[in-house]
């Protein structure tokens, strides 16, 4: 993170504010705070106020996110609380109005509306890291249904391994007139290509996925996105809050390479009735147990066992008029590869029961390839 140059007098703070508007914000920087970590500082919200509102931030030194509130300012000053307790504390608060006063000469923070009262301990706010000033950034809009479309397409193949950092990204690529973004767990893989009119930056980094989920979140109710860059950090700002996160270091895999040029089958298939087919099929595919998917004449019959739990089996008709083939999928990955395909139809592209598979929709701008499971017998 990079120093700010507004310096406000720390230890002392005096304001008060809406709790509606304050919870709000709250609720929104709070999930910025770090839940993990040893540096409790990290575990705050850092309350800034100058100039007539009040300014929240969090960071676990991975992503931060900030938001500010108009509020009546008495003394200018920071402090830095614990964030999930002050949540909460506000949003039970019995009246609307919400009193914040911090003194130099204590480590504390009273918190007053109507006849409540909390003291609440703070942290030292020297230690809380400085974030990015946007002020200083260049900021180019950046089309809001693509950005969040395309993240929505791709972000559940992003791993939850932190032992391979890179593969806990998302490979994001700004082109001309396009956005592309690619995740995988090394299991599936995801990649779409989505129009962006306008023009956008020149930018190809790999951003932690849990960072553009939030973003989703941010985002969803906002007309425009922003987007700056700033060294190893991109920048993002919607409806006044920004989420600031740090880029992944490293090689992204060469995703092109990993997808089949050539398949055995093809198949047309209906997405939804296959999609409620594989989601009530799935119920019976418990403890890693593998979804199984026969290829027959005419048919395609999905089925899943788990010892000691039962088993389940559903057919419906496909287009295939091969030798019969049984290939095995992780339940959970499949479902999510036909949940993100947005058309009627869901093509189904295969090869062998031990080589990937590939499903697309109607149009070439989205691929998912999921590796199969090698099936006992």
């Amino acid at each position: 993170m990079i120093d700010s140059e507004t310096v406000l007098a720390s230890g002392v703070l005096k304001l008060s504010a809406s709790r509606d508007a304050l919870a709000d914000r709250l609720s929104l920087v709070a999930r910025g705070v770090s839940t993990r970590t040893a540096v409790l500082v990290l575990g705050g919200i850092q309350l800034r106020g100058a100039d007539g509102r009040l300014q929240l931030a969090a960071t676990d030194m991975e992503l931060s996110l900030r938001a500010s509130l108009d509020a009546e300012i008495d003394v200018e000053g920071e402090v830095v609380v614990p964030g999930r307790l002050l949540l909460d504390i506000v949003r039970a608060l019995p009246e609307n109005e919400v009193e914040l006063e911090h003194r130099g000469d204590e480590a504390m923070l009273l918190v007053s509306s109507g006849s409540a009262s909390y003291r609440i301990h703070t942290y030292a706010s020297e230690d809380f890291p400085r974030l990015p000033e946007t002020e200083t950034l260049q900021l180019h809009p950046v089309d809001r249904d693509a950005l969040l479309e395309t993240i929505g397409r791709v972000g559940r193949s992003a791993s939850r391994d932190e032992s391979r950092p890179v593969l806990t990204g998302i490979l994001v690529r700004f082109e001309s007139d396009k956005l592309v973004m690619a995740a995988t767990d090394s299991y599936r893989l995801a990649v779409k290509e989505t129009p962006a009119p306008g023009g956008l930056p020149e930018l190809e980094a790999i951003i932690p996925a849990r960072a553009l989920q939030e973003l989703s979140r941010l985002a969803a109710g906002a007309d425009e996105v922003q987007l700056g860059l700033h060294e190893n950090h991109v920048v993002f700002g919607a409806e006044g809050a920004w989420l600031t996160t740090r880029r992944i270091d490293g090689q992204f895999p060469n995703y092109r390479q990993l997808l089949p040029e050539q398949f055995e089958h093809e198949l047309q298939l209906p997405r939804e009735e296959l999609l409620d087919v594989v989601r009530r099929v799935s119920l019976m595919a418990q403890r890693n147990s593998p979804l199984r998917l026969r290829f027959a004449e005419g048919e395609l019959t999905v089925s899943a066992q788990t010892p000691d739990v039962g088993e389940a089996r559903e057919s419906l008709p496909a287009p295939y008029n091969a030798d019969a083939m049984e290939i095995g999928f992780n339940a959970e990955f499949l479902r999510d590869g036909l949940d993100s395909v947005d058309s009627p139809t869901v093509r189904m592209k295969l090869i062998s029961p031990l080589r990937p598979a590939v499903l697309e929709g109607e149009t070439p701008d989205y691929t998912y390839l999921i590796m199969p499971i090698r099936l006992a017998g």
